[in-house]
């Protein structure tokens, strides 16, 4: 029910930046006389929505002309992730009153399960990270290297690299599927 009401209410966000946009482009270009009543309206509307948005982008170097469009993108990509992470708090929450439900046992295969899928981003983020040339010394990736350090650095005595790649993180994800798969079928 929550989630639907929220949907809604993106599609009406992005329903009203659409045509806010539309509004300032048809003024911009002049198929909507700037002088007109309705002109007036949209501006009045409109540019106390665009005018944050004009100013970022000139001091990015961008166009203010875009603005409107700027604003479609982010009333429709900032609805995407807030309903996506919306429907992955209610599945998380929904996991978690039936994980309760099952007692302690639950509770123990539902931290295996989610420990082990944060190990597994952290992991994903360790490798993307090291293409674009970050390394533990950066600031933001120390943690992804704790969480991931444990599994990688023993297999990386053990796996040789094939060529110029390094297969370590593939065999790490792996052994943490092996390992958690093992440990939900101990625990049930």
């Amino acid at each position: 029910m929550v989630l639907e009401v929220l949907r809604y209410v993106v599609f009406a966000v992005a329903a009203v930046s659409t045509a806010i946009a539309v509004g300032s482009w048809a003024v911009r270009t002049r198929r909507l006389d700037p002088f007109s009543r309705s002109a007036r309206l949209v501006r009045r509307i409109g540019d106390p929505v665009l005018d944050p948005i004009e100013t970022w982008l000139l001091k990015k170097g961008g166009s203010p002309n875009n603005a409107g469009w700027w604003l479609v993108g982010f009333a429709v990509g900032g609805g995407l992730v807030v309903i996506t992470v919306a429907d992955w708090l209610a599945g998380i929450f929904f996991v978690a009153g039936r994980a309760a439900a099952q007692g302690p046992a639950g509770i123990l295969q539902l931290v295996v399960y989610y420990g082990s899928n944060v190990v597994i981003l952290a992991l994903f983020v360790r490798v993307f990270a090291s293409w674009f040339g970050r390394d533990r010394f950066t600031p933001w990736m120390r943690p992804f290297f704790v969480l991931t350090d444990w599994i990688v650095q023993p297999l990386r005595r053990v796996v040789p690299p094939i060529g110029m790649i390094d297969i370590t993180p593939i065999v790490a994800w792996f052994l943490i599927l092996v390992i958690r798969n093992f440990l939900l079928r101990v625990i049930g």
